[in-house]
């Protein structure tokens, strides 16, 4: 039985790891660089994993693969998560998406001696992009030279 425990986790993880790969794939290319946001695809992977809903993901195709009766059933479950998850990478839904996992606002930034208005479109590690409505267009600005008001 520990045997076969370990094998649902491996495989578990494996399906999950493949459908969150593509599903922060298409919110890297149609929101990420639609945008020309300079984040790398791995740090935005790492940073914006939902570790629930993963390993949620790994029990459920686990069991589905390893203790479910029918590996039929099993592979055409996964067939529709994964075309549902795959729904990002069209354009407008993947940049939906984005703008919903990412996007703030109503915000105020200070930055040094500017105050800005407008909305947070990406906060990364060191840099946040924010919309700057007086400018019409997207800054980056470094979260350590910051002051955040809003929300």
């Amino acid at each position: 039985m520990g045997i076969k425990l370990a094998t649902a986790f491996i495989v578990g993880a494996f399906f999950a790891f493949f459908i969150d790969f593509f599903f922060i794939l298409g919110l890297f290319l149609n929101y990420i660089q639609a945008q020309d946001i300079d984040v790398y695809y791995n740090i935005l992977f790492a940073d914006h994993q939902s570790y629930i809903v993963f390993f949620s993901l790994v029990v459920i195709f686990g069991y589905l693969f390893i203790f479910f009766p029918s590996t039929k059933i099993a592979t055409i479950i996964f067939g529709i998560c994964f075309a549902i998850i795959n729904l990002v990478q069209i354009p407008v839904i993947g940049f939906k998406a984005g703008q919903m996992m990412f996007e703030r606002t109503n915000q105020i930034i200070k930055e040094n001696k500017y105050t800005y208005i407008g909305k947070i479109v990406y906060e990364g590690r060191s840099t946040i992009w924010f919309y700057a409505e007086e400018l019409n267009k997207i800054i980056e600005i470094q979260i350590k030279d910051t002051l955040k008001k809003g929300e």
